[in-house]
């Protein structure tokens, strides 16, 4: 996958959708290509996050406490918040086919925002709108 398509796929991320070009081939150019097979687990409930997740092909399961939540496909994502906090996973992902992912570690995304201050800024911003609709979205 090139750089460029990667930067699309990431362009796509509502955590990033604030970055400009430059940022977002930075944030490109830092992800690694990734592939599981069918039955994989992506990120076990409880372990430590280690980064963020782009799926690019095939689908995955999301489960919590052993219980079906979610069916990740193409497009989808998961572990964002662990690029800010490290926290524990809070959902296990297993692959239901063959993956093909976008990978970013939290320690190379540190790296990423520490050269370029703006892009912090940028997902504050966005994750402070996402909490404040879901912060409303509780309340009615």
């Amino acid at each position: 996958m090139t750089k460029t398509e990667s930067a699309k796929l990431l362009s796509q991320v509502p955590l990033f959708s604030g970055l400009s070009k430059k940022e977002l081939a930075s944030l490109a150019g830092a992800v690694k290509e990734i592939s599981h097979r069918e039955g994989d687990v992506l990120a076990r409930e409880g372990d430590v996050g280690l980064g963020f997740f782009l799926i690019v092909d095939g689908t995955a399961k999301v489960t919590v406490t052993g219980r079906l939540r979610n069916k990740l496909s193409a497009g989808d994502w998961f572990g964002e918040i662990s690029l800010l906090d490290e926290g524990p996973r809070t959902a296990t992902v297993t692959a239901d086919s063959p993956v093909r992912m976008l990978g970013l570690t939290s320690w190379v995304f540190r790296r990423i925002v520490e050269e370029n201050p703006g892009v912090a800024m940028k997902m504050l911003k966005v994750m402070a709108s996402r909490l404040r609709s879901s912060s409303r979205d509780h309340t009615h």
